[in-house]
């Protein structure tokens, strides 16, 4: 199935087998699994604005599980938004991306929980969008 969704928040999670798995939720509550990370970054590129998604369903034990089989941000053209928010996260998201391996301190032993990571890295993707955008707009 595919839609146009407006990507309210991308979460991770370490499951028990120890994967991560990604989930988008939409602006309507609707949540969207995956646990493909190239699909998830895409789904954090989208975040706060437009994407088209591709989805399909599942029935596991009783319940309905929505997997993500792809995210494409789009621009925004709603008014007060523009292409250079957008441009502004996406940058932020290559320069946290970059950063984590001195966000995260010393080189670790053992890979790192994936919602500790995106805890450590959302903040400081916040901080650089911020920089970017008052520098375009010269304050």
């Amino acid at each position: 199935m595919e839609k146009e969704v407006h990507v309210a928040e991308v979460k991770a999670f370490k499951t028990k087998s120890g994967n991560a798995r990604f989930v988008l939720k939409d602006d309507e509550g609707n949540e969207y699994t995956t646990f493909r990370e190239g699909i998830a970054r895409q789904a954090l590129a989208a975040e706060g604005g437009r994407a088209r998604i591709e989805s399909h369903e599942e029935q596991r034990n009783g319940y309905t599980n929505v997997y993500l089989d792809k995210v494409e941000p789009l621009e925004d053209h709603e008014e007060g938004s523009n292409g250079a928010d957008r441009d502004a996260e996406e940058v932020a998201w290559r320069t946290a991306v970059d950063a984590a391996p001195w966000l995260l301190g010393d080189k670790p032993k053992q890979s790192v929980p994936p919602q500790k990571f995106f805890e450590k890295l959302k903040p400081f993707k916040e901080l650089v969008a911020e920089d970017i955008r008052d520098g375009e707009h010269g304050d």
